[in-house]
């Protein structure tokens, strides 16, 4: 079914509603790219590309420089939290519904500035992707970069992921792992005859409660580490000794850490068991030190945090692009059943962007 016409005149927080009540599921953005596609292809200064349900949207003005400003626009599934509505948190007016957070907020902040933004001080690339809550092999900016590198190159990348509208520089890496103990499978009223698998895991679980996490300074920003059992599964029945356990743990590791020197460390804290790697992606330094990233701090005029969680910044740093994120909306709410963000922070963002992009 086609989703009613995008109005990029509207303001960023009737667009953010419009956004989030076209559902885009991971695997059902269609409609939604096909209504961005169509509004900016009404806009004369920008040269639009749609890769699969990525749509990029380009000015060549000839500046010297130019900034990649991105999101993704695929939710988590909704759990009864569309249509969208306006609602009061702690005092404050919400827009609350699935995707308000993660990330249609800064979406419809990008549409509404690409839109309205025909001669910015610097080239700008805008770009919003698909299938960023799944797997990283369906993930549109991966494809993107790997299909048309020419459309993701730039000097400085911005994501808007939520941040509360504050800079977040970087990202800490991801592995996740597989530990598997092995036993013998025996009735459980003649357990001696076995051996039990989930018993053995007892000592993967001590070395997690025993291990304490590092806070590791980059570049003048402290990045909280962690390492945690995630998921547990073993045993077939209820009168069987089960002669498999498995223990998956994630370690979010500081981007001063390479994926090499995170998956060393844990192979040694598990030294003895069987373990294999299942999942795994490198951080991002800040790079806040680049001179576009150092305008744009300035220009903003608040402190950059670090961002502890994996976001897509990542994929901008191993093209050698120095970015951030900066979005509007509570990251602890993104995916939450009560996901809100704040309506000034929605205009807040867009003011900030704004002015960093436009002619004095």
């Amino acid at each position: 079914m086609s989703a009613l016409p995008l109005d990029l005149a509207a303001s960023s927080v009737d667009l953010t509603r419009a956004l989030c009540d076209i559902g885009s599921v991971s695997d059902e953005e269609g409609p939604l790219a096909d209504a961005i596609e169509a509004a900016v292809a009404r806009v004369p200064h920008l040269e639009v590309t749609r890769v699969g349900d990525t749509v990029v949207a380009r000015t060549t003005l000839g500046r010297e420089r130019r900034v990649v400003i991105a999101g993704h626009i695929d939710t988590v599934p909704v759990n009864g939290n569309l249509p969208t509505r306006e609602a009061t948190v702690d005092g404050e007016p919400h827009l609350w519904g699935r995707g308000t957070v993660d990330m249609k907020a800064g979406v419809a902040v990008q549409l509404k500035l690409a839109a309205e933004l025909a001669e910015p001080v610097v080239d700008v690339t805008w770009i919003w992707y698909d299938h960023e809550e799944v797997g990283a092999e369906e993930n549109g900016l991966r494809l993107l970069a790997e299909r048309h590198p020419e459309l993701m190159q730039g000097d400085f990348a911005i994501l808007g992921e939520p941040s509360n509208g504050c800079i977040e520089g970087g990202c800490n890496g991801t592995l996740r792992v597989a530990i598997r103990t092995r036993g013998v499978r025996a009735h459980s009223a003649r357990a001696w005859a076995g051996h039990n698998a989930i018993h053995d895991a007892a000592p993967v679980l001590q070395r997690l409660l025993d291990h304490r996490p590092a806070e590791i300074e980059v570049e003048g920003l402290v990045y909280r580490e962690g390492l945690n059992a995630v998921r547990i599964s073993g045993g077939v029945a209820g009168n069987v000794i089960p002669d498999e356990c498995v223990v998956e743990v994630n370690y979010r590791f500081a981007p001063s850490r390479s994926l090499d020197q995170a998956t060393a460390l844990v192979r040694e804290l598990f030294d003895g068991f069987e373990l294999e790697v299942v999942d795994a992606a490198e951080g991002a330094r800040p790079g806040l030190d680049d001179p576009l990233a150092q305008e744009f701090i300035a220009a903003v005029g608040l402190e950059p945090r670090p961002k502890y969680g994996w976001t897509d910044v990542a994929r901008f740093s191993s093209l050698g692009i120095p970015a951030v994120n900066f979005g509007p909306g509570d990251p602890t709410k993104a995916h939450a059943d009560d996901e809100s963000v704040p309506l000034a922070q929605i205009l807040e963002t867009e003011q900030s962007l704004r002015a960093w992009l436009s002619p004095s």
